[in-house]
């Protein structure tokens, strides 16, 4: 009897890649941020890295008090150095040191008709320092927790409308999100079973409450859920600031171990990304073959 051997299905990620989140210490000098975050970024591509991620709000203190006041204008793209050092900056961080580099978030104006709009935006920039992709923060951060917490980006912030991926070139698809947008599901599904990406990458800053709870938790899920890298970068925590991010960045792997993480304190954690990982992953368990949508939706369709 002649058995086929099944053909093999071409890797998420064409070679591996060593990713670098840089858990950023940021203050209220903006000009100072995005000198320390160009150090950084250069300090991790030192280390290897070819895929550098910057937290949310690495130019600004996190708080609904500060968007309006560090917000650029995005658009039309580019835009002018004057009004907008922080997108020329990881541009220039970017195209300086050769990396694909996932910027963080930065707060965003946008004007219409004398209307103006605030959002939290992501920036993707290639090694050549083009733009690649733009992420608006789709779910805006509005919890409250009785006695512990209590915040609403909504007071300030508009919502993005739509799932960002980003081809990186010579290693394949990721996605990126904002933050409270890894609660969601839903657009992780979307990114990495319509998109094919080879990891999700949500610069993020939950707090002293929320983090402790759920970062890790939720950086695994989302591994799990869809068998490929997820990579979770965090603000470092200043306790002499209003909101006290929780740090602890992490990269987790396709069988959902947490390959590194941090403690709260600025640093850099990396590891090496391997597509015969995620296909590994995949062909063990092997739920891209299970799954039901007789029985319930394709979220990705």
């Amino acid at each position: 009897m002649s058995t086929t051997t099944p053909t093999p299905r071409p890797l998420l990620l064409k070679k591996p890649v060593k990713l670098a989140c840089v858990q950023l210490a940021s203050g209220a000098d903006k000009a100072a941020n995005l000198a320390h975050a160009a150090a950084k970024v250069a300090e991790a591509a030192a280390g290897g890295a070819k895929i550098v991620v910057l937290p949310e709000c690495f130019n600004s203190p996190y708080g609904c008090e500060f968007f309006p006041s560090y917000a650029e204008p995005l658009l039309p793209s580019p835009p002018p150095a004057e009004s907008s050092p922080s997108f020329h900056a990881l541009a220039a961080m970017a195209r300086d040191n050769g990396v694909y580099l996932i910027g963080g978030s930065i707060p965003e104006v946008a004007e219409s008709n004398g209307d103006k709009k605030y959002y939290n935006t992501s920036l993707t920039f290639g090694p050549s320092g083009a733009l690649l992709a733009t992420h608006r923060k789709v779910h805006l951060f509005d919890i409250d927790i009785p006695g512990r917490i209590r915040f609403r980006e909504s007071d300030v912030l508009s919502a993005g409308s739509a799932v960002t991926t980003v081809e990186l070139g010579e290693y394949g698809r990721v996605g990126v999100a904002i933050c409270y947008d890894i609660r969601f599901p839903e657009l992780a599904m979307i990114a990495a079973r319509r998109d094919g990406c080879f990891a999700l990458v949500y610069p993020g800053a939950f707090n002293t409450t929320t983090g402790p709870l759920h970062w890790r938790l939720q950086g695994q899920a989302r591994a799990m859920d869809n068998q490929i890298y997820v990579a979770l970068c965090s603000p470092a925590r200043d306790t002499t600031a209003g909101y006290h991010a929780w740090g602890h960045s992490l990269i987790v792997d396709p069988m959902a171990q947490v390959l590194v993480e941090a403690d709260e304190n600025e640093t850099i954690v990396s590891a090496k990304l391997d597509g015969a990982r995620i296909e590994e992953a995949r062909s063990g368990i092997p739920l891209r073959d299970q799954r039901r949508f007789d029985v319930y939706p394709d979220v990705s369709q």
